[in-house]
């Protein structure tokens, strides 16, 4: 990418007079949010199903990357997340950030030459239980390559094209989230969304770590979902402007969400007109791996998506 697309893209990042590098938020990555949540709280509950604890929890992370680097895989790797059984993909997710990757979620296969171009890896599971694989490994994993807030940590398809993450991203959509829906505390929290999107990465995985609510599909006070829940979840861009208070806009581009009902998440701006969003703010995305797609979406000081 040539620095004037770079530019483009960080203008379009910035809002007002508040540039990303300016607002801080307490995690360095993604890795580090994981990290630090259990120093705080390791004792405590996050996943009720199988009473794991912070703690718990982490280590099953750390020994998950070492088994990543046992099957060969490297910091700055591409690799596939594929959907595994209950707790499973959020592990393997947030080991691959451990091991300063980037994780890939697509629906349709990739072809092996996009892979080879674009450096993307796929792991073989078949049908093993993870848990059960990474038994034998150790319980503490020192990474050698510790990843920057601006470095890429998701690459998502959901829109057909490739559009990259990067941790800070990630981790602002995520914080702009607790302050929309204002809930915080020890919640039991509920979240049923399609696994091959951002928003799965943001609300499933990432929002109860970082909230510190207990995980709980089946004694919730706090529920996100497509439908009849506390907070539903809609992809139709083009009718935002008629969204309930209680609508959460999914925009892959946006990071995840971009609004609650028409109220834009913190240090985000948003424009509709008939056709086009018109987007500013520090959850725009790093671009998207189509670089002449960059081109035509990232002008005037903003990100322009079709809706």
């Amino acid at each position: 990418m040539d620095i004037e697309l770079k530019q483009r893209i960080y203008n379009a990042q910035c809002i007002g007079n508040v540039e990303p590098i300016e607002y801080m938020i307490p995690y360095p990555s993604m890795r580090s949010l994981i990290e630090g949540q259990n120093i705080k709280y390791g004792n405590q509950l996050i996943i009720k199903s199988d009473n794991i604890t912070n703690l718990k929890y982490y280590q099953l992370i750390q020994q998950t990357a070492h088994w990543l680097i046992h099957k060969g895989l490297m910091p700055r790797d591409r690799i596939v997340l594929p959907k595994l059984k209950n707790y499973q993909s959020e592990i393997l997710l947030f080991s691959i950030w451990q091991i300063g990757a980037t994780a890939v979620l697509t629906k349709e296969p990739l072809s092996k030459k996009y892979k080879n171009r674009h450096n993307i890896k796929e792991i073989n599971f078949g049908n093993r239980n993870i848990l059960s694989v990474i038994k034998s490994f150790p319980k503490f994993y020192n990474p050698k390559h510790k990843p920057l807030l601006s470095d890429e940590a998701l690459i998502t398809f959901e829109s057909g094209s490739g559009i990259q993450l990067s941790h800070y991203n990630l981790l602002i959509n995520t914080s702009g989230i607790l302050k929309l829906i204002n809930r915080t505390g020890r919640l039991r929290y509920s979240c049923k969304i399609d696994f091959y999107t951002s928003g799965w990465v943001i609300l499933k995985a990432i929002l109860p770590i970082y909230g510190g609510y207990i995980y709980d599909d089946y004694n919730s006070d706090l529920t996100i979902a497509e439908s009849n829940a506390d907070f539903n979840i809609r992809y139709d861009l083009n009718k935002i402007d008629k969204f309930n208070l209680n609508d959460l806009a999914l925009c892959p581009q946006n990071s995840g969400i971009i609004s609650l009902g028409k109220d834009p998440i913190h240090l985000t701006q948003f424009t509709k007109t008939k056709n086009k969003l018109k987007i500013k703010g520090h959850s725009v995305m790093m671009g998207y791996l189509d670089q002449e797609l960059n081109e035509k979406s990232f002008k005037s000081r903003a990100l322009f998506i079709s809706i």
